[in-house]
């Protein structure tokens, strides 16, 4: 018996009904319905988003209001939190009104799999460097704080939304 090179496996389910696809909506749900999907909302997936833009804003308002000691570090933190807060706020619209119905051009599973991966892990390089240049002000550690809630929830849902599995393939010799 020889096992042959591994085969790696993904799905994605963006979570716009139990078992459907890429944002495909509810199951048996026809193309001609509306523009605005009201299942999306209760959805796992909408409720993660909604979850990551409040923390992303917690963490945001929490470094602004709060006196800099390193200029830098903390403009770097707000800039990574409100470009995840928009991206994820353009993702959840894109579902909720199924564009991706209309822009067909673009590949949303893997457009959303790339902000993911590049967005949390610039949103945890920002929460470090907003942890180490804290010097114990309760407004820039609250920040990093959700920064970090934020990168857990991210990398939460690229866990749950893209499965990835690796199937090794043997064959018998007789």
């Amino acid at each position: 018996m020889s096992h042959a090179a591994g085969l790696v496996r993904t799905t994605c389910s963006s979570g716009s009904a139990p078992g459907a696809g890429a944002g495909a909506g509810p199951l048996g749900a026809s193309s001609s319905e509306g523009l605005l999907d009201p299942v999306y909302p209760r959805t796992h997936a909408a409720m993660l988003k909604v979850a990551q833009m409040a923390t992303l804003l917690i963490a945001f308002i929490c470094v602004r209001s709060s006196l800099w000691t390193s200029y830098s570090a903390y403009s770097y933190f707000e800039v990574v939190t409100i470009c995840n807060l928009i991206m994820i706020l353009a993702f959840y619209l894109v579902h909720l009104f199924r564009l991706y119905r209309v822009l067909t051009c673009i590949s949303w599973p893997l457009s959303e799999l790339l902000h993911y991966l590049i967005g949390t892990l610039l949103l945890l390089i920002a929460s470090i460097v907003a942890a180490s240049n804290s010097y114990s002000l309760s407004g820039l550690v609250a920040g990093a704080v959700f920064g970090f809630l934020a990168t857990f929830l991210c990398l939460a849902s690229v866990w749950l939304s893209y499965k990835i599995s690796c199937v090794t393939q043997s064959t018998d010799a007789a």
